[in-house]
């Protein structure tokens, strides 16, 4: 696999400042059942980083101290790690919102069988990866067999209330391009995903976001290998939107990395940009409050791929 770090030396991207820290989005691992091509970690079914228990409490109490209202977990496969669900249990105890970055097919893996149920009880947000509507665009891009598993998982939730209305279960789908091209308008392709996944398969869900390709592992270094990386980069700085700037995650986010160290996002913790440039990452047992408060936050090219069009976050579009 091609490096793209280097390729990140240098920005000409707006300065941004933290602000009031809201959230916490933790790395999990890189342990995942799929091996998916725009996957900017690299995870798959032969990594073995996950995050500890002394790294999980630790979080917890960082959490409580910050006044933190939400985790977002994340991975590779997030559940996979063996103190998922004790983190979940915990966080919820502290009354903090937990999201869970799930790719639907986890939920019919053998060991996970009631999964599922486990993330209704806890009033888990679910925010699942379905790349298209489409069968053969979906195993394409995450390997044959995983549309049906998925439209099987979206059915097992949707049976728990999950995206129903007048239910406080949520579930929110995620689209990434097949390409190197940017998503198109949100509110539209939402509106057709529901059509879709309605009339073809009675399944229903919560909002839909579209999230651009980040230039950076497993989808950048297939960008190289193409000859296109200059390409796509040049193509999300010639679509920057500076609208999107006051709504990007990193503004009230921090990422912790499985090992616990911290970075001002997932993007950047996967180039291994220190929190606020520092000259080495900061760990989550030595971090201060100054730390999580009005620091520069460390900018390279590939944050254009946030604000390109109508923006792109894990919450999907922002302008």
């Amino acid at each position: 696999m091609y490096d793209t770090k280097p390729y990140f030396k240098y920005s000409n991207f707006p300065a941004l400042s933290r602000q009031r820290l809201e959230i916490l989005q933790l790395n999990l691992g890189y342990l995942c059942n799929l091996s998916c091509l725009h996957c900017h970690v690299n995870a798959g079914p032969k990594r073995i980083e996950l995050m500890d228990k002394a790294t999980i409490d630790l979080v917890l109490d960082l959490a409580k101290k910050s006044g933190t209202t939400t985790i977002d977990l994340t991975g590779g496969a997030p559940e996979m790690n063996p103190y998922f669900r004790y983190l979940v249990l915990e966080a919820r105890k502290l009354d903090i919102k937990v999201i869970d970055r799930c790719n639907l097919v986890i939920l019919n893996e053998a060991g996970y069988e009631n999964l599922a149920e486990f993330l209704a009880d806890n009033q888990v947000e679910i925010v699942a990866s379905l790349p298209c509507y489409l069968e053969e665009n979906v195993d394409k891009q995450r390997g044959n067999g995983v549309f049906q598993s998925s439209i099987s998982a979206l059915k097992k939730l949707n049976e728990l209330g999950y995206g129903q209305l007048e239910s406080n279960l949520v579930l929110d789908l995620v689209f990434n391009p097949q390409a190197s091209a940017l998503p198109p308008e949100q509110s539209a392709l939402e509106a057709s995903y529901k059509h879709y996944l309605f009339d073809h398969y009675d399944i229903v869900f919560n909002q839909l976001y579209t999230i651009a390709n980040m230039p950076i592992k497993r989808f950048g270094s297939t960008l190289i290998s193409k000859g296109i990386f200059d390409d796509y980069m040049q193509l999300l700085v010639d679509n920057h939107n500076p609208d999107t700037l006051e709504h990007l995650m990193c503004l009230n986010t921090i990422s912790i990395d499985w090992q616990g160290y911290v970075y001002d996002c997932d993007f950047n913790q996967m180039l291994e940009l220190p929190l606020a440039d520092r000259p080495k990452p900061i760990h989550i047992s030595e971090i201060t409050e100054q730390d999580l408060c009005d620091g520069i936050i460390a900018t390279r090219q590939h944050c254009y791929g946030c604000t390109a069009g109508q923006g792109s976050s894990c919450g999907g579009a922002l302008a």
